[in-house]
């Protein structure tokens, strides 16, 4: 598999760097990191405060300082790499960052970025990226919202759908369940609408049986939450009480525009949740 991610010299790119070290991928990715230079942006004004320092630097000063930063992110960047162990390059382009990941990764890689960036005074925003990812991306995105840990606790929402079935395959074929100490422990929830209908429990209550198996047969251990209401409430609720490490959730085939207008249970997750997700496509 292919990692393409977003590095800005924050802590929350060194976070994207350690999750992919730590996770337990069956054959570690090869890394493509990518910073963004956005010079069109550069304006001196945002670099220092004349009124204070009294020096003003022009746009040719300003532009090597970013273009110092870059080389600075590059170097770092890389010494990680080698220490995690991962294979993979670091490429700076002058660019927006989110339309560089989202074409360098394609419809098979997997886009890595922090939910946080550096602040806006810096230019080298990743916050608003994680949305626009989320978003417009055509492959898998893992959103990552804090610092790296072992995946002792996964969160998979399921409905039955195409989508929710690439979420559990991804979990089964790109991951090992294999552990020093206990299997990762899944927390396999299924949200039915508000229906009186004994049918809708039995499918619901079936669907669980038989995708629990799948994760049991592929060394996890499984939990099920069968719930009723609406999808993306009750899924936080069992996220605020049972505190997962990761949400893996399957994206739904709406639009850009449907997405944003009307909020994906995926989106959701993504701007509500403490943890990290990883949205499946």
């Amino acid at each position: 598999m292919k990692a393409v991610i977003g590095v800005d010299g924050s802590k929350y790119s060194e976070w994207v760097l350690g999750w992919l070290g730590e996770l337990p991928f069956r054959a570690r990715p090869r890394v493509t990191a990518i910073h963004a230079m956005d010079l069109q942006s550069v304006r001196p004004s945002f670099l220092t405060q004349p009124s204070v320092s009294g020096y003003e630097p022009d746009e040719g000063e300003a532009i090597h300082l970013v273009e110092s930063r870059a080389k600075r992110v590059e170097a770092e960047t890389k010494r990680q790499l080698a220490k995690l162990g991962l294979k993979g390059s670091v490429r700076v382009v002058q660019d927006k960052i989110a339309q560089a990941l989202i074409e360098e990764a394609g419809r098979k890689g997997l886009i890595v970025v922090g939910s946080r960036g550096l602040d806006a005074i810096d230019r080298f925003v990743l916050g608003s990226v994680s949305t626009a990812v989320t978003l417009h991306a055509s492959c898998s995105v893992l959103i990552v919202k804090e610092p790296p840990q072992p995946l002792r606790r996964l969160l998979v929402a399921t409905d039955g759908s195409p989508s929710s079935q690439k979420g559990l395959q991804f979990l089964i074929k790109q991951f090992t369940a294999r552990s020093k100490t206990k299997p990762p422990l899944v927390l396999l929830v299924h949200v039915m609408p508000f229906l009186r209908y004994t049918m809708v429990k039995e499918a619901g209550e079936k669907l669980l049986a038989q995708e629990g198996a799948m994760l049991e047969k592929a060394g996890y251990r499984v939990r099920q939450f069968p719930c009723v209401g609406p999808a993306a409430e009750e899924i936080m609720k069992v996220v605020n009480r049972e505190q997962p490490d990761l949400i893996v959730t399957g994206a739904k085939g709406k639009n850009t525009v449907a997405r944003f207008l009307l909020g994906s249970v995926s989106t959701k997750l993504v701007q509500q949740s403490a943890s990290s997700v990883l949205v499946v496509r």
